[in-house]
């Protein structure tokens, strides 16, 4: 799938910018500029939705919405839909920490006078999106609308015929509240709109973006809200089991995520219609898609929801190659490019399925070495068809995780890696120990290597994105235009040369 090639891992959200968040303007451009300048072929993010009160991509309100944050605000003025007293309201003066809190009170309202300002073409440009995104964008728009006016954003508790997304009741509803309904609309125009120029720009420096797709939706969302009958949902709309992982390396009582399982005997009904096209989405938005948790796809963890730990859970069955012969069937003779995050507890049935999909699985160099067992997560290990990293956005960083395993585990992964000097401890740009770990990686027989950014800068934990299975403090990390300047691009191009992961 993956011709020998490199990239690398930084969300949209870690991106430089004056405006309390990375977003869709000038400094995404730079950075892609840099990693061109350095020979790498990729770029993945994280997911793209719009995120819940815990700031996580990966439990949002919607499966196919963008998020309003990364709208680029300059922009925006640059079409005369925002003065420059509105830009300066706007600017944050901490750029190392995404300012959530700022964003959620004032964004929606600063994005509110520019949709205000909007001309009749331009608004018949947003209805004309509207109406080819019908799939969702309708439901999505509405669904936040009715959050804002209702002022109660869970779903849960709206009027009957609303909560039941009774077509009746919707169609007036659009009618009463057609402006905010447009406003929403307005808003995924404008994020489909920039990311598309983020994105040509991406392809003209030869770079491809890897998106990612989470396995499950939140459970007040416009997904599970207008398709009720495909979630493992009481009439009123109260889960019965939900997702979860059981005990594992991150943590020891497993993880209970509260996610609504899906009915996978109900999708089938239909020909998975839902899920193929939430993929058709996400493959029309990058040039690639990875799928979170992937080995639910073989067999599931269902927590019941009363239940105080993930321990409590039970693995159930999922949909299998079914579903894969239908959505390869849906794309006709372009086949998805799709990547299999296939870490965690995996079984045979789950490297089984992955296989016979033909799509490429994850390995983690960290992984490799919290054991002394020859695992598939060391480097000699790796196949031509697998996606390789330092560590993702859950692990520490490389430099965080070299201080923290033990000295037995550290010691055998610098001999692993040819580390010959005493000086592991020095971190920063030039650290020799992240250099010879990434260096390591770049060796391996892996068609496509990832390393995040933190690892290239030798950064510690504090820069670390995320920590499984803690709801705060995860998610704010940013990178400032000084990193971007002073990141050693030509010993990347230099790997990339070596080791002929440059095109």
């Amino acid at each position: 799938m993956f011709d020998r090639a490199s990239g690398v891992l930084l969300h949209i959200s870690s991106l430089p910018g004056e405006y309390g968040i990375g977003g869709f303007g000038a400094p995404t451009r730079r950075f892609i500029d840099r990693l061109h300048e350095a020979g790498c072929s990729y770029w993945q993010v994280l997911p793209f939705g719009p995120t819940d009160e815990w700031n996580s991509p990966y439990s949002g309100y919607s499966a196919f919405a963008g998020n309003a944050y990364f709208i680029d605000l300059e922009t925006l003025a640059q079409e005369g839909l925002l003065t420059q007293e509105e830009l300066d309201a706007e600017r944050c003066d901490n750029p190392y920490t995404a300012q959530f809190a700022k964003l959620a009170q004032t964004r929606r309202v600063v994005l509110r006078k520019a949709f205000e300002r909007a001309g009749s073409e331009e608004l018949d440009r947003v209805r004309a999106y509207l109406v080819s995104q019908e799939d969702w964008l309708p439901d999505y728009a509405l669904f936040m609308a009715l959050g804002q006016v209702l002022q109660k954003p869970d779903w849960r508790t709206w009027p009957e015929a609303l909560r039941r997304h009774e077509e009746q009741a919707c169609r007036e509803a659009r009618q009463t509240y057609a402006q905010e309904v447009l406003f929403e609309a307005f808003i995924q125009y404008k994020f489909a709109e920039q990311w598309e120029g983020v994105h040509a720009y991406a392809k003209e420096r030869g770079i491809q973006v890897i998106g990612d797709m989470p396995m499950y939706v939140s459970l007040n969302s416009a997904d599970v809200w207008s398709h009720a009958g495909l979630f493992d949902i009481s009439p009123d709309g109260d889960p019965k089991n939900v997702a979860g992982v059981p005990p594992d390396y991150f943590s020891e009582d497993g993880q209970k995520w509260g996610n609504p399982l899906y009915r996978w005997d109900e999708m089938r009904k239909d020909g998975y219609r839902w899920w193929v096209r939430r993929l058709k989405r996400s493959l029309s938005l990058f040039d690639v898609v990875r799928i979170d948790h992937f080995r639910a796809f073989s067999a599931y963890w269902a927590v019941p929801e009363e239940a105080e730990t993930a321990k409590e859970g039970q693995w159930m069955p999922g949909p299998g190659m079914d579903f894969f012969r239908t959505l390869f069937a849906s794309f006709g003779e372009r086949t998805p490019r799709i990547i299999a995050e296939d870490l965690g507890l995996i079984d045979e049935d789950v490297l089984k399925l992955r296989d016979e999909a033909g799509f490429p699985g994850m390995r983690v160099m960290q992984f490799g070495f919290i054991d002394s067992q020859d695992n598939p997560h060391l480097p000699h290990n790796y196949e031509k068809n697998c996606v390789a990293y330092t560590g993702t956005h859950d692990n520490n960083t490389l430099f965080g995780w070299l201080w923290e395993v033990l000295p037995h585990q550290r010691q055998y992964a610098l001999d692993y890696c040819h580390f010959a000097g005493d000086n592991w401890q020095q971190g920063g740009y030039d650290s020799p120990s992240c250099r010879a770990i990434i260096a390591a990686l770049w060796q391996s027989a892996a068609g496509l290597v990832l390393v995040p950014f933190q690892d290239l800068c030798g950064f510690g934990k504090d820069t670390r994105m995320n920590v499984p299975g803690v709801a705060q403090d995860n998610w704010a990390y940013r990178i400032t235009q000084e990193n971007l300047d002073q990141l050693d691009i030509n010993w990347l191009r230099e790997l990339n040369v070596l080791y002929k992961r440059i095109r």
